[in-house]
């Protein structure tokens, strides 16, 4: 379904993917680990077109972009309409209710009746349950109930597949919890799935692949299982060793 191959971008020398390929297909959720400064947020930009990679090739349903020919515009809005994006700051738009932060993209992008993206609307946030915060503002809510918006405005895409760039890193403890289970919601929908994450219990629990990557390099990939029990590479192990000490949420 997505197909990732040879992606190459630096930022000036600063060489932050080196040569990553990646395949998700149609209902996978992949959970991508690796220390700060890893790539994993350049890798999901540059598979939503929110940064340019360099190089390499972006496969989507059959549809390929070679990205050292610069795409044309068509293609990267093509690629932005069969993806959506969860970002670790929410990105909401503050003068706006939970309900317009949801329906905008529907009315705006996707040329939908206001009562029908009402009604779309008003389905996902009961998804991650948020039902009772329609005519609320991003500034009322908390961190938690802000990111679940988040979610439920890349569901109501309905997308193809759901990048989520670390979630949970800017919520305070308490609130990761409620997060988690919002994109267990949305896992349980058969959407395909790329999480950038150091929640292993989601990994655990719901991931199909999980992929470690460093310094821009995807160092091991593979089942929950082989990754968190019988990882074959010592810098996998070093990283496991420190972040599993961290592994307290369940649900």
């Amino acid at each position: 379904m997505l197909k990732v191959r040879n992606l190459k971008k630096s930022f000036g020398e600063n060489e932050v993917l080196k040569d990553v390929s990646l395949e998700a297909k149609k209902g996978e959720v992949i959970v991508i680990l690796g220390p700060s400064g890893s790539g994993k947020t350049t890798l999901l930009r540059c598979i939503n077109f929110l940064e340019l990679a360099d190089e390499g090739i972006i496969e989507l349903d059959n549809k390929v972009i070679d990205t050292s020919i610069k795409p044309k515009g068509h293609e990267i809005l093509d690629v932005r309409r069969h993806t959506a994006m969860v970002f670790q700051n929410y990105n909401l738009f503050r003068n706006k209710t939970v309900l317009e932060n949801v329906t905008e993209a529907l009315i705006i992008v996707k040329k939908l009746p206001k009562s029908e993206a009402i009604a779309i609307a008003e389905k996902t946030l009961q998804k991650v349950n948020l039902t009772n915060k329609n005519d609320a503002y991003p500034v009322q809510l908390s961190g938690g109930q802000q990111q679940r918006v988040g979610i439920a405005r890349a569901l109501a895409l309905n997308p193809k597949v759901i990048l989520l760039d670390e979630p949970t890193s800017s919520l305070d403890p308490e609130l990761v919890g409620e997060v988690l289970t919002a994109m267990k919601t949305i896992a349980a929908e058969g959407i395909t799935m790329i999480v950038s994450t150091h929640e292993m219990s989601f990994a655990n629990d719901i991931a199909d692949k999980v992929i470690f990557i460093d310094k821009g390099v995807i160092v091991e990939q593979g089942s929950p299982r082989e990754i968190f029990t019988k990882p074959n590479e010592k810098r996998t192990k070093q990283f496991l060793d420190r972040i599993l000490k961290e592994w307290t949420y369940t649900i």
